[in-house]
């Protein structure tokens, strides 16, 4: 049984196939027309709701995409939609501010905007333009204009945050942590399930070897809305504890699969470059829904981390029946949308090797627009150079430039040692074109992402060995 807070109403639910998103079950089942449906994809934001779980004895907030999020996925969390936020007489102070600073024309999007304002309101501090502008880069408007918006935003940031729902957190917490938030979701003849432990998945995968992997479904669910597929069964990772962890070693990290984007984010600010990819990846949605773990199962060639993962040396820990084995990512991408993964195998973890004073990092990532966009073309660079300054290894790898996320074995070649200067970078570019032959598609052409690629070579050149006013005038 699906069983959950809808504002302060305990829901159960039953019946539902596994793929009924959250946004069906709100606008056909609960009649809660305030979320809109506007892509069907995660893109436009106007379905976005906020999601609160118990951490601690304090309620984290985070908006989501309700047309990706699975109904079975909200089991044991809150949901609040627009329709929660008001009380009688009063619109909530985000709504009001809203009003206050004309942020709304025909409406069609706000109802997304003011949920993701709740949420950022809710979130840990700073509330300044720039985490606002985080807040709201999965929230498309288009006759309004975000001036008002971010007005709005401004106005919200100044007045303390006592609204009814942070005065009744303690109660919220108790009332979810009451909901079992493991085992079995019985949904007529198709079923998913919650399991808490890595035993408890291996179990499921060997009694349920058709079920597909969920953690994030950012992917998976576009099945369901864009193709209309169905799925016989679900068994969600992200309750895993196991699959959550991150540590932190002298030599490397540990990242468990089901780990999201956002929660991964502070540790991964080590790496020059990576936390700018992330803060670019989706939007805030689809970071505080989307795992590293999925990014990598699902072989997408144009998916931004496994180019940062081939740079970096990275290895997956892959577990089938309790039964674990590291491979390197390098070799994980056996073709198109195709892994190496054994039937009822997957990522138990990612170990990311950390960066020595010896190295040199970096990554770059082209698409049409800043935000919530598909890279064109993403790069990465690590080289390393020995005290006379001579490059003593390369690593470059990119997505969007094949049928996988690939290594440039020759432009590396090209790069070893020799000092990382102008000739160096010339024959590196000469070689580019040797390790990738990209194709012609709606994002680029071929030779626009050769070109983009050999001219991210210069840029590094650029930006590692002359100063910033240097660079601005090159």
């Amino acid at each position: 049984m699906i069983q959950f807070l809808l504002g302060d109403e305990t829901v159960q639910a039953d019946g539902f196939a596994p793929e009924t998103s959250l946004l069906d079950y709100l606008r056909i089942h609960r009649a809660r027309t305030g979320t809109k449906e506007g892509c069907a994809s995660g893109d436009c934001g106007a379905c976005t709701v906020v999601l609160a779980e118990p951490e601690g004895e304090a309620l984290r907030y985070r908006a989501v995409n309700a047309c990706i999020t699975l109904l079975s996925s909200v089991h044991g969390r809150q949901v609040l939609t627009v329709e929660h936020l008001g009380e009688p007489g009063a619109l909530h102070p985000v709504q009001q501010a809203m009003v206050d600073c004309h942020g709304s024309q025909c409406g069609f999007c706000t109802p997304g905007i003011v949920m993701s304002l709740f949420a950022w309101r809710h979130s840990p501090p700073p509330h300044d333009r720039e985490t606002a502008l985080t807040a709201l880069s999965g929230n498309l408007c288009r006759c309004t204009g975000y001036r008002p918006i971010l007005d709005a935003a401004a106005q919200i940031a100044g007045q303390p945050c006592h609204d009814r729902f942070a005065q009744n957190t303690a109660l919220t917490v108790a009332r979810l942590e009451g909901i079992s938030t493991a085992g079995a979701l019985h949904d007529g003849e198709a079923r998913a399930w919650l399991p808490a432990s890595l035993d408890g998945l291996d179990t499921l995968l060997q009694r349920h070897p058709q079920a597909r992997l969920i953690a994030g479904g950012t992917d998976l669910a576009l099945e369901a809305t864009q193709n209309l597929k169905t799925f016989p069964a679900l068994i969600h990772l992200d309750r895993v504890s196991e699959l959550q962890r991150l540590e932190v070693h002298p030599g490397h990290l540990l990242i468990g699969a089901a780990r999201t984007y956002a929660d991964c984010l502070e540790a991964l600010q080590e790496f020059p470059g990576v936390a700018p990819l992330l803060e670019r990846l989706g939007s805030l949605q689809i970071r505080q829904r989307g795992t590293l773990g999925g990014n990598i199962a699902n072989a997408s060639p144009i998916g931004d981390m496994p180019p940062v993962l081939l740079a970096l040396d990275a290895r997956l820990r892959l577990r089938k029946a309790g039964a674990v084995r590291e491979v390197a990512i390098e070799s994980f991408f056996t073709g198109y949308r195709q892994t190496l993964l054994q039937p009822g195998e997957y990522i138990e973890a990612l170990l990311i090797p950390r960066l020595r004073g010896n190295q040199r990092f970096r990554v770059d990532k082209i698409s049409k627009r800043r935000d919530d966009d598909i890279s064109a073309i993403c790069l990465a660079l690590r080289l390393d150079f020995d005290d006379a300054g001579i490059v003593t290894d390369a690593r470059l790898a990119c997505g969007g430039m094949a049928a996988t996320p690939l290594r440039g074995a020759r432009t590396e070649a090209a790069l070893r040692s020799r000092p990382f200067d102008a000739a160096a970078v010339a024959a590196a570019q000469a070689a580019i074109p040797q390790d990738f032959q990209p194709i012609d598609d709606l994002r680029a052409s071929a030779a626009y992402r050769l070109k983009v690629a050999q001219n991210l070579l210069q840029r590094a050149l650029l930006e590692w060995t002359q100063s910033p006013a240097e660079v601005r005038h090159a």
